[in-house]
């Protein structure tokens, strides 16, 4: 690897760490603010919301700002400005994935014992990994492959033309 590209891709994960800090730091806030904090010496009831409701309305959050700053910061590509769509669809995709995923690995960990705090740091862990392979190589890449319009029979047959044309006998 040419050690300019290297230096690129160090650069890039530095600011993928900065990144997931700062959504790490909102999305934790914001779940404390809706769940509470409750310890042996220190209880703040917060909003009072349960664990579904404030996992959910926490990772919103953080996964707004996450978006923008992964998008326009750390992958921030000119190629993908023409498939806003697409790569948006698939952050959508892979967070919900990730939900879905944090949701159960906080749900095991509590079963167990483990405060939902220590368990938001235990999964954010697998989630550093996870996230930016996914998201250098899929959600947001260098190069999306444009995709190849299909002309099959059905398609041919349910095209009508458009304009005057189309009204003529």
């Amino acid at each position: 690897m040419a050690k300019k590209t290297q230096r690129k891709l160090v650069i890039q994960f530095i600011q993928y760490m900065v990144s997931g800090g700062v959504y790490f730091w909102v999305g934790y806030l914001a779940f404390a603010l809706f769940y509470g904090v409750h310890s042996d010496s220190f209880t703040f009831n917060g909003l009072g919301w349960n664990l579904w409701w404030s996992t959910i309305t926490s990772n919103v959050i953080g996964w707004s700002v996450n978006y923008v700053m992964q998008r326009f910061w750390v992958f921030d590509n000119k190629s993908l400005k023409n498939h806003a769509t697409q790569v948006t669809g698939r952050y959508i995709f892979i967070t919900l994935v990730d939900f879905g995923l944090n949701y159960l690995i906080l749900y095991g960990l509590r079963q167990i014992g483990i405060t939902p705090y220590i368990g938001q740091f235990i999964s954010s862990a697998f989630f550093t990994v996870w996230n930016y392979i996914w998201y250098r190589f899929w959600v947001f890449p260098e190069k999306i492959k444009k995709k190849r319009a299909v002309i099959s029979p059905a398609r041919v047959v349910a095209h009508r033309p458009h304009g005057p044309a189309a009204f003529r006998n």
